[in-house]
């Protein structure tokens, strides 16, 4: 979500290059605001991304709950299509049920717009979710951008047409793009008319331009698109079907780019397609070296993609992307020159690798930067995973047991089991590997509240360890002993029995070396047990060791534990009759989970401050502060839970509050709170000035 949205919603910046349009734009905003489900169609490289979100940034202020965008161009198939659409909502959904489910709840009573973008290759299950999606919520507008109708009742068509050839927009296009002013009577004019007005192919035309100028380009248009259109650009002319004929051009014009370009460029354009999500230098250099293109060759190559518009430039992170038509065009010439199969396998190498290192990497000072990393390679991630579930379940287990945690601290609970437990059935892999991942598919399970099958996967994970480390561990535990007694000690916590967690990490504790700064799994089983002694009663010891182990992560410059002591401190404050401490703890916790993206952890950072606030009279930010966690809470698509002994105290003080303020006021500071923005809300609990 971005903060500085003025609305509800998450919708990506506008290119600054767009360009007229107005007539389709008033045909999209009286489409969306008489029917429920509007499709603009158009061939590729029409503009229809682009002017979709021209318009849902328009209507985006008529929608209460806000606009929202889903990239679907990411997907090879329909596997994570309800998941990713759940994510670009802000559903970070740890509900076990169906999958449509907790994204129909989520929508239910919500009026907002949401846009599908580029649904062509999805569109059975995109009007199948569709349909769904509308019958369950009332409130809900859908915006999709597709090269056909889905077909869904009731949907309304807004089709695309290029900008006229000889107007002013396309020249604007042009102009604007190539950085140059011209004249509509010179070439630039020609050119327009001779790209038919396809936006793509203007952009491609003007990356020329800036190389070769005006002149040169009409001339070379004019030869190549005079000659027969089998001449022009015979690799994507499928004889099974008749393109019209404005999709020739972009595909002429598609072809003529990749012509214009050097042997290394083209070469780099085929591999580059294996990518679908945003990459950078050092991705597309492990992925794409090979022949030719190497270390020393391929930057250069990648430089001269970026000035021909093949590629987008790099954005401020050096994330590099291509468009899904340039895409699709790159990964047919690879199919042609025999490498695809090759080019996916090192993708999803590459992706294995980056995550394995990222394992590594968690216990310590780079734990943010790699998380980090994974977010924003979440769907090169997936991609690597579904690659190696078909060609490698073994490397398949490697890859999703590495990255589980991460996705299951993010809110990805659904993608994360779901990999897991496909690895798990598929691989035969015995040892560390399987003990790792059935560890994460044990905590991915009690973050959704399953227990049972929590257990069962717990005493999995327990039998795996010591499968694993029997000869190599025989005196004393090791990380997969005490990983597995983390997860065990982890499910009695939450299911109310913190002496059976103290006595379960406590055992495997005594019995190995070292300390808590030792290892990733050292550390989570001395959280367990902090959390373990509060629940016992023993308040002293576990502020004590709570305290301790936070500098350990301070000095370490660990987030996620340091974040879980935070709660813990703040509810042993509760516990202790101290509210301003537990407050000043609440506060830290949600600065740290707000830094990892973690919904739950904000709903429950949340809650524990409304409930400090509570305790200490405040009963006007605590109603505040309480809504602004139902919302988050919401996002979860889960009622409000946690540990039991903070249950049973936000219920009292929290009926405390409602009876010194009175019920309708604290309801009125609530309902304000909780159909507010949430970040704003946020911000109050945290302290800001700037929204107090």
């Amino acid at each position: 979500m971005r903060e500085t949205a003025p609305v509800r919603g998450h919708l990506p910046d506008e290119n600054p290059g767009f360009v007229g349009r107005r007539t389709e734009l008033e045909r999209i905003s009286a489409a969306l605001a008489e029917h429920r489900l509007v499709t603009v169609t158009g061939v590729g490289g029409v503009g229809k991304t682009r002017l979709a979100l021209r318009a849902a940034h328009r209507a985006a202020g008529l929608y209460p709950d806000g606009a929202w965008w889903t990239d679907l161009a990411q997907l090879d198939g329909d596997r994570l299509l309800v998941a990713l659409v759940a994510d670009s909502v802000d559903l970070s959904d740890h509900t076990p049920g169906m999958a449509a489910t907790g994204l129909c709840h989520r929508l239910a009573d919500d009026r907002l717009l949401l846009v599908l973008d580029s649904c062509e290759h999805l569109a059975e299950p995109c009007a199948r979710l569709v349909a769904e999606l509308l019958a369950a919520a009332p409130g809900l507008t859908v915006l999709t951008t597709s090269r056909q109708p889905l077909g869904v009742e009731g949907e309304q068509v807004v089709a695309l047409d290029p900008l006229p050839p000889a107007g002013v927009d396309a020249l604007e296009l042009l102009r604007g793009a190539a950085g140059e002013e011209f004249t509509a009577a010179g070439p630039a004019g020609e050119i327009c008319v001779r790209l038919e007005g396809i936006p793509l192919a203007l952009e491609l035309a003007a990356a020329q331009i800036r190389i070769q100028g005006a002149e040169a380009v009409r001339d070379q248009l004019g030869t190549r698109f005079d000659a027969p259109p089998s001449a022009r650009f015979d690799l994507l002319a499928h004889t099974e079907r008749v393109w019209p004929s404005r999709h020739q051009t972009l595909r002429a014009a598609i072809g003529w780019s990749h012509e214009l370009s050097a042997p290394l460029e083209r070469l780099l354009w085929a591999r580059l397609s294996v990518f679908r999500g945003p990459f950078d230098l050092a991705s597309a250099t492990a992925v794409c070296i090979g022949g030719p293109l190497n270390r020393a060759t391929l930057p250069g190559a990648l430089d001269g993609l970026v000035r021909a518009s093949v590629v987008r430039p790099p954005d401020a992170a050096g994330r590099l992307r291509m468009l899904d038509t340039i895409r699709a065009y790159g990964a047919t010439w690879l199919d042609r020159t025999g490498e695809t199969a090759a080019v996916a396998d090192r993708h999803a190498a590459h992706f294995r690798g980056l995550a394995r290192r990222g394992e590594a990497d968690w216990h310590g000072a780079r734990q943010l930067r790699w998380y980090r990393t994974v977010d924003a390679h979440h769907t090169d991630l997936r991609l690597a995973l579904d690659r190696l579930l078909r060609t490698d379940p073994d490397a398949a287990l490697d890859l999703i047991g590495s990255v589980a945690f991460a996705w299951s601290c993010r809110g990805r609970l659904r993608e994360a089991r779901d990999g897991l437990e496909q690895a798990l059935l598929l691989s035969g892999e015995r040892g560390r590997t399987r003990a790792r991942a059935l560890w994460a598919l044990g905590v991915t399970l009690v973050l959704q509240g399953e227990f049972g099958p929590a257990q069962d996967v717990s005493e999995q994970c327990a039998r795996e360890a010591r499968f694993a480390e029997h000869t190599v561990h025989r005196d004393r535990p090791g990380d997969l002993t005490l990983d597995a007694a983390a997860l065990a000690g982890l499910l009695a916590l939450t299911t109310g029995r913190p002496m059976a967690a103290h006595v379960v990490v406590g055992h495997v504790l005594d019995a190995a070396r070292g300390g808590p700064a030792d290892s990733a799994a050292r550390l989570r089983c001395h959280l367990v047990r902090v959390f373990a002694l509060t629940g016992l009663g023993r308040l002293g010891e576990a502020r004590e060791r709570a305290l301790a182990l936070r500098d350990l992560c301070e000095e370490l410059d660990e987030h996620w534990t340091r974040t879980a002591l935070e709660y813990q401190l703040s509810l042993t404050g509760l516990l202790e009759g101290d509210p301003a401490r537990a407050a000043g703890h609440a506060r830290a916790m949600l600065e740290g989970t707000r830094g990892l993206g973690a919904s739950l952890g904000v709903a429950l950072g949340l809650d524990v401050l409304a409930t400090a606030l509570a305790a200490a009279g405040d009963g006007e930010r605590a109603a505040d502060v309480s809504g602004t966690g139902e919302a988050y809470w919401r996002s979860t698509g889960q009622a409000r839970r946690g540990l039991p002994g903070l249950r049973a105290l936000h219920e009292k003080y929290t009926d405390t509050a409602r009876a010194t303020l009175g019920e309708p006021a604290y309801e009125e500071i609530f309902v304000r709170a909780l159909t507010g923005l949430p970040q704003d809300g946020l911000e109050r609990a945290l302290g800001d000035p700037r929204h107090a």
